[in-house]
């Protein structure tokens, strides 16, 4: 019977051993790759930083309407930067540093472990002994068994619980961590891509309300100084003969153009001179 109870208790011993050496290997991975997630996006957070300098000093370059509305999505790019950094800090927290205590969890089941297999070698030891002395001395076989058998069922009795409640709270520890650690990690995520869609989404409109047609005039207005219309006109006065300057100047003054009652008095003058011009001729 303590031999079938020693075999059960060598099979919870490698069973506790296989699941410590599981969740070193598998939390290890879990551990690492978390972290490297979490630099990465730390990393991500800083070039978004850079490219929000970079859009502010373009944005210093252009017309009112594009500056404007570029320094608003950098204003809102900035923002979601705030955010990602708490993701970070909060990954770090929730995520990363859990799975690195277990390393420490995983050296305690093995010194409990340690602890249960040295019990059971010794309880081992017992009973190889106590069958050694009923070999030698038949005739005191039930004295033996009496005292040494009831010392190896307490040791054995002990030594089974405890590796039984070790392993049990091994796994609800386990389980229950698990559950915490990616529960923390999606709500972490599912936050902060909440903020991010509502701070997307205002850069989006920023972006969208650049007017686009202002701005093109205002270009245009720039590349020609103010005088540009009065140089012109000049160059294109400069340009005509004496003739067309004169008369350009006196209809720009006003007093190249002719009444007309002058024309009308003209046309009088002229017909008055071809009578006196008939009457001559008939005298004659």
């Amino acid at each position: 019977m303590l031999r079938r109870s020693l075999e059960s208790r060598d099979a919870q011993t490698r069973q506790l051993q296989d699941a410590v050496s599981n969740v070193e290997k598998h939390f290890g991975e879990l551990c690492q790759i978390f972290a490297a997630y979490v630099r990465k996006t730390a990393r991500l957070r800083d070039k978004a930083d850079l490219l929000v300098n970079e859009i502010n000093a373009y944005a210093a370059t252009e017309t009112p309407n594009l500056k404007h509305g570029l320094k608003n999505f950098a204003d809102e790019f900035a923002k979601l930067q705030d955010y990602r950094q708490a993701e970070v800090e909060r990954l770090e927290a929730k995520v990363v540093e859990p799975l690195k205590t277990y390393g420490t969890i995983v050296k305690m089941k093995r010194e409990d472990l340690k602890a249960t297999l040295t019990a059971k070698n010794r309880e081992a030891k017992q009973l190889t002994q106590l069958e050694r002395t009923r070999q030698r001395n038949p005739s005191d076989r039930h004295v033996i068994a009496e005292t040494e058998l009831q010392r190896a069922t307490m040791d054995a009795t002990r030594t089974s619980r405890h590796l039984e409640e070790t392993i049990d709270n091994f796994e609800k520890q386990k389980i229950k961590d698990i559950k915490n650690i990616f529960s923390e990690f999606i709500t972490i995520e599912m936050l902060f891509h909440g903020k991010a869609l509502e701070v997307y989404t205002a850069a989006y409109q920023n972006i969208q309300k650049i007017d686009e047609e202002e701005d093109i005039e205002i270009f245009r207005s720039s590349l020609y100084p103010p005088d540009y219309s009065t140089r012109l006109d000049i160059v294109r006065a400069n340009s005509k003969s004496p003739l067309q300057r004169s008369i350009s100047a006196k209809c720009v003054s006003g007093t190249g153009q002719i009444p007309t009652s002058r024309i009308r008095k003209d046309q009088q003058d002229d017909d008055e001179d071809d009578d006196e011009l008939e009457v001559t001729e008939e005298e004659n």
